[in-house]
């Protein structure tokens, strides 16, 4: 991957439906070099164009990212807390916490709820750090591609 495959993606990550026409001035390319460049990078699989669904815009007014220790394996407590629709993604960690969880809920009590009533009394839960998100507009999907 080149400067000018790092500068479609970053341009990609601003705007997923840009048409090349557009897309290939911005990275010092034509349109077509650009939308070669781009299913080279797809067919690849080095990247993937999809679309991310903002949960703070379609009704979500509490998002959180909760920290969580757990005694025992946390690929349960993972599978566990992916099936429930609060949970935007479970990933495992190492370093302070087992697991990191992103949750989206109604609202604040809703947030305290989830917590409480669904991840705290799950087997092998030690500890929950919560880390809530303020406002709206907070949730970007943004990756450092160089």
């Amino acid at each position: 991957m080149d400067e000018i495959d790092r500068a479609i993606l970053r341009e990609l990550q601003t705007d997923g439906r840009i048409a090349y026409a557009d897309l290939g001035p911005k990275v010092g390319l034509s349109a077509s070099a650009a939308r070669q460049r781009l299913q080279r990078l797809l067919d690849s699989r080095a990247v993937q164009v999809v679309g991310v669904a903002d949960p703070m815009a379609m009704g979500g007014q509490a998002m959180a990212l909760l920290g969580i220790g757990v005694d025992g394996d946390p690929r349960a407590v993972a599978d566990q807390l992916s099936g429930h629709p609060e949970v935007i993604y479970a990933v495992l960690t190492s370093g302070g916490f087992d697991l990191f969880a992103e949750v989206v809920t109604p609202g604040p009590k809703d947030l305290l709820d989830f917590v409480n009533d669904v991840v705290r009394p799950i087997d092998g839960v030690r500890q929950i750090q919560s880390f809530p998100y303020f406002g709206i507009h907070t949730h970007r999907f943004l990756w450092d591609v160089g």
